[in-house]
């Protein structure tokens, strides 16, 4: 792609030129994606755009580097990587007028999937961010999750997915492993974590009901998918004001490879075991369980989650 860039931005720029500040990952400096961050800086210049490009070593300098950046209000940010930068994108410009885009290169890119934005081609990522800026930016809702810690109150965002169950056990897993990429990482760390399963005793309340129930996974959806493209709360929407709570029953480890298939074409919720519930304001609570949002890693249960409606303005493709 990099030879392109300045042939693609000649032939695609649609939108006035914008201050843009685009954040990398910086665990794309190595490997199959290392190319992709500089590529689309390139490209976005020569689009006309005024790009403010920030590299850094490590994932807390960026954080520092882009938070600074965000309050001089440029036009958008943009990040380029995976859910992780998600979620650092959404913990900077929620609540502001700032909106962020993506160009995906990450593992399992499910926040790309669900806004519709290309994920396995850069170039027409880019072209849709381009066409994004014109048109302007969407309207969607957010996570918001509080939990008490070291005598304060804590809190971060997420805009796709939390997961407080199984899954984030699987995640804690899959985040340790560094190999293989992409989502089959996500598979096999959950292949693992399969011998161990066990449901976990939970006490929820779900805008002020509570219930008490034993189950193996709970997570909350804004978006539909997890893990590379599963469909956990398959009727999810972005922007409703709910969240879809999924709560799955004790299972076999039978019984849970034979659903499990199902869940990336979002069939496992017709399962008598599976249970969707809608809530703005969650609650969860269980014993020696971790809570991911976006795929990372966020704190221990308990924690209290609000969904905000139109919290985040994303420059995407318009929903169908």
């Amino acid at each position: 792609m990099p030879a392109r860039a300045v042939i693609l931005g000649r032939m695609a720029a649609t939108s006035r030129p914008k201050k843009l500040v685009v954040a990398i990952n910086p665990s794309a400096s190595f490997g199959a994606t290392r190319a992709v961050g500089p590529a689309v800086v390139q490209t976005l210049r020569a689009m006309g755009h005024e790009v403010t490009s920030l590299t850094e070593p490590d994932f807390e300098q960026l954080v520092a580097s882009a938070r600074a950046a965000v309050k001089k209000r440029p036009d958008a940010l943009v990040v380029v990587g995976g859910d992780g930068m998600v979620n650092l994108a959404a913990n900077l410009v929620a609540g502001t007028r700032v909106p962020f885009g993506l160009i995906p290169s990450g593992t399992g890119n499910d926040m790309a999937r669900v806004l519709g934005i290309p994920y396995e081609d850069t170039e027409a990522a880019i072209l849709a961010l381009d066409a994004a800026l014109a048109a302007g930016p969407r309207t969607i809702d957010a996570g918001r999750i509080t939990w008490f810690e070291n005598g304060r109150t804590r809190e971060r965002w997420f805009a796709c997915a939390l997961s407080a169950g199984f899954d984030a056990i699987v995640n804690e897993r899959a985040n340790q492993m560094r190999h293989p990429k992409g989502p089959s990482r996500y598979i096999l760390a959950m292949l693992a974590e399969l011998a161990l399963l066990k449901p976990f005793a939970y006490r929820l309340t779900l805008d002020g009901l509570a219930i008490e129930t034993k189950a193996v996974l709970v997570a909350l959806g804004n978006g539909v998918s997890l893990g590379g493209g599963m469909k956990i709360t398959p009727d999810a929407q972005l922007d409703d004001g709910l969240f879809d709570v999924l709560i799955v029953k004790p299972l076999s480890r039978f019984s849970f490879l034979r659903i499990f298939p199902r869940v990336f074409a979002g069939t496992h919720i017709t399962d008598p075991r599976v249970r969707i519930e809608r809530a703005r304001k969650v609650r969860i609570e269980a014993e020696g369980i971790v809570a991911y949002g976006d795929g990372e890693r966020i704190a221990p249960l308990p924690i209290d989650v609000e969904l905000v409606p139109g919290a985040l303005r994303v420059l995407a493709p318009l929903p169908a």
